[in-house]
């Protein structure tokens, strides 16, 4: 690499950190002034640094906007595939991968059951899933801002499917402010009576919630109460699959949290 690259690469990590004078660049770099100077123009022309009015240089918009392009092209099922298809070894049931596209949430993988050929779900890859009325829906409108769950759910109309659907948004929102404390949700047979489910959420390299993850079965194979038995598994699973997108854990923080 060369020494100007160098120099540029460390002047945009210590702008990030906090604001630099040209003094300060100037001494971080072991240049002189005109030098340093020279590379913080070429990085404020590609917007990767910015002057402030106080004269001092700071990140600037180009390497936000960078950044989130290169989320923006990170395949999800690339990173989750492996490890969805080790959990669904480990306990034997149907996999899915869920992801907040747009106004919907849409399964984006899915590892049917090994154990059990004859079971077939009605859920498949590109199908939008019910948000208030799944696991993986519940689990990331849980974390999703005040402003974007309105958003999401201005238009929904709350439609009792079974005995044990939520059917207004007064127990919707008590049902997300226990998901965020635990760190998990469940779908006990809200859309389909005969199916249950537990769902865990994925974070991105910034802590947000993307996507979820879950682990799904018919009640005459598992109840729910056995599914979140496998709870550990599925925490242990989405876990490292936010880790493979970039994300590191508060030291202390609970599996989920």
């Amino acid at each position: 690499m060369s020494q100007t690259i160098q120099r540029a690469i460390e002047l945009v990590k210590k702008t990030a950190e906090e604001p630099l004078s040209l003094a300060q660049a100037a001494e971080v770099l072991g240049v002189h002034k005109s030098t340093a100077l020279r590379i913080l123009r070429t990085l404020e022309a590609a917007r990767f640094v910015r002057k402030t009015g106080a004269g001092t240089y700071v990140v600037g918009s180009g390497l936000i906007e960078l950044s989130e392009l290169a989320l923006g092209s990170m395949d999800l099922r690339q990173f989750a595939s492996a490890h969805l298809r080790e959990l669904g070894r480990e306990t034997g049931h149907t996999v899915h991968l869920a992801q907040l596209t747009g106004d919907e949430i849409i399964y984006i993988d899915k590892v049917d059951s090994p154990a059990f050929d004859a079971v077939t779900l009605p859920s498949r890859v590109g199908r939008a899933v019910s948000i208030y009325a799944s696991a993986v829906g519940k689990v990331i409108l849980a974390y999703l801002s005040r402003v974007e769950r309105d958003r999401l759910l201005a238009h929904v109309t709350f439609e009792r499917h079974t005995d044990t659907t939520l059917t207004n948004r007064g127990s919707l929102e008590r049902e997300l402010t226990e998901i965020r404390r635990r760190g998990w949700a469940t779908d006990d047979g809200e859309h389909d009576a005969y199916v249950k489910c537990v769902a865990a959420p994925i974070r991105d390299s910034r802590g947000q919630v993307v996507a979820a993850v879950s682990v799904t079965a018919i009640e005459v194979v598992a109840t729910l109460a056995q599914l979140e038995e496998r709870l550990p598994l599925l925490l242990d699973t989405a876990e490292a699959i936010s880790a493979e997108l970039g994300y590191t854990a508060p030291a202390g923080a609970q599996p989920g949290a």
